[in-house]
C-alpha cells in the first residue's frame, strides 16, 4: 500500500521538519529602502535631463525666430518695427511675432492678416490672437495657457520672447522720438542704423507669461529709480494679464527692457500680497487723456530657468545670461546705439 508523503496537503508535520524558505519582514523593509533610495538618487537625475532638453529646445526657438528676423530683413531690408502708432486706428498694434509669421512657416495665420488695412485690425485679431504658436513658449512656461475673456472663451495666448525695446525709454509720444532700442514704434532700423553691431546688441530675451504690471502713471524721468522705487511711480495695477498676448506689439505685452538685470525682483504691495512686476508709464498709442509724457518702461527679462535667461542677438548668436551680470553690461546689450563694446558676460 502507498504510504503519504509527509509534505503533501492534509499531512501533518512531523517534529523536525524544516519550512520552506521564505522572505522576513526584516528582508522585505531592506529591499524597499534599496528601492527608495535608488528612486530619490535617480529622480533629480531625471529632471535635470529634463531640463536641459528644454534649455535646448528654448534655445531652438530663439535660434528659429533669429533665423526669420533675418529673412523678414532681406526680404525688407529693414528690421520690423515694435508697433506702429496711429491714433486713427488699432490695425498697427500687430507685434513684431505677428510681423515675423511668414518667416516661420505660419502663414496659415500671417494670410489672415493685412497690415495696411487699417479697418482689419480688429476682426483680424478675433480669429489669431487665441491662437498658441509653440515657438513663442518656452517649455519650461507654467503658465502656458489661454488668456480667457468674460464669458470664459480663450482670447489670447501668451508668449515667452520679448523684443528688446531698450534701457528704460521706449517712445517719446509727443515727438515720436524713439528709444535706445533694437525695435521701436514707427522706425525700422536697418543694420547700419544698429551701430554698435549686431553682435554687440540684444534682438530678444525670455519673458514670464501672466506678468504682473503697472501701466499709465506717467511716472519716471531719464533715469530709473532703483527696483524697489519702481512701486513708488504708481499707475493701475494690472494683476495677471502681461506678456498674455503675442499679437499686440506693446512693450509689455511682447517686450522686455534691460532697464534691471535678468530675473531682478521687482516689488509691489497690494493689501496683503506681495507682487513682482513690470512697469510702464504709459502704453504706446494711448492719448493724453490716459497718459502724458514719454513710455518709460521697466519690463523684466526673466525665466523658469534657474538662475539665468536666455537670449537671442540680433547678429543670430543665442546663449543664456547669468543673473549676475553686471547691469552696465545689460544695459549696454540693450542699446543698439550706445557706443559701448560689451567683452564677456
Amino acid at each position: 500500500m502507498l504510504r503519504s508523503h509527509p509534505l503533501w496537503p492534509g499531512q501533518p508535520r512531523r517534529c523536525g521538519q524544516r519550512h520552506p524558505p521564505g522572505v522576513t519582514i526584516i528582508e522585505l523593509v531592506v529591499v524597499i529602502s534599496i528601492i527608495s533610495i535608488l528612486v530619490a538618487l535617480l529622480l533629480p537625475a531625471i529632471g535635470s535631463a529634463r531640463e536641459s532638453a528644454r534649455r535646448t529646445s528654448c534655445l531652438n526657438n530663439l535660434k528659429q525666430i533669429g533665423l526669420a528676423l533675418h529673412n523678414y530683413q532681406l526680404a525688407n531690408k529693414t528690421f520690423p518695427v515694435s508697433f506702429v502708432v496711429d491714433p486713427t486706428s488699432d490695425a498697427g498694434e500687430w507685434s513684431i511675432h505677428a510681423r515675423l509669421l511668414p518667416y516661420l512657416e505660419r502663414a496659415n495665420l500671417a494670410d489672415l492678416i493685412d497690415f495696411e488695412d487699417a479697418t482689419a485690425g480688429d476682426s483680424a485679431k478675433v480669429t489669431v490672437r487665441g491662437q498658441r504658436v509653440p515657438l513663442y513658449l518656452c517649455p519650461s512656461e507654467i503658465n502656458d495657457r489661454a488668456r480667457l475673456d468674460s464669458s470664459g472663451s480663450a482670447k489670447d495666448y501668451p508668449v515667452s520672447y520679448g523684443f528688446n525695446g531698450g534701457t528704460w525709454k521706449v517712445w517719446e509720444n509727443a515727438t515720436g522720438e524713439p528709444g535706445d532700442g533694437a525695435f521701436t514704434p514707427n522706425h525700422s532700423f536697418s543694420p547700419k542704423d544698429i551701430t554698435d553691431g549686431l553682435t554687440q546688441t540684444l534682438a530678444f530675451a525670455e519673458v514670464k507669461a501672466f506678468t504682473p504690471y503697472l501701466r499709465d502713471g506717467s511716472g519716471g524721468g531719464p533715469e530709473p529709480p532703483a527696483a524697489t522705487g519702481i512701486s513708488g511711480l504708481g499707475g493701475n495695477f494690472q494683476q495677471r494679464t502681461g506678456h498674455t498676448e503675442w499679437v499686440d506689439g506693446r512693450v509689455h505685452q511682447t517686450g522686455m527692457t534691460t532697464t534691471f538685470p535678468p530675473n531682478t525682483l521687482v516689488p509691489h504691495r497690494v493689501g496683503a500680497r506681495n507682487y513682482d512686476i513690470d512697469y510702464t508709464s504709459c502704453r504706446e498709442e494711448k492719448p493724453e487723456s490716459v497718459c502724458v509724457g514719454p513710455t518709460y518702461a521697466a519690463v523684466t527679462s526673466r525665466s523658469f530657468h534657474a538662475g539665468m535667461v536666455h537670449i537671442l542677438l540680433l547678429g543670430g548668436s543665442t546663449r543664456p545670461v547669468s543673473d549676475s551680470v553686471a547691469v552696465s553690461i545689460w544695459r549696454n546689450l540693450g542699446s543698439r546705439k550706445d557706443g559701448n563694446r560689451v567683452g564677456s558676460f
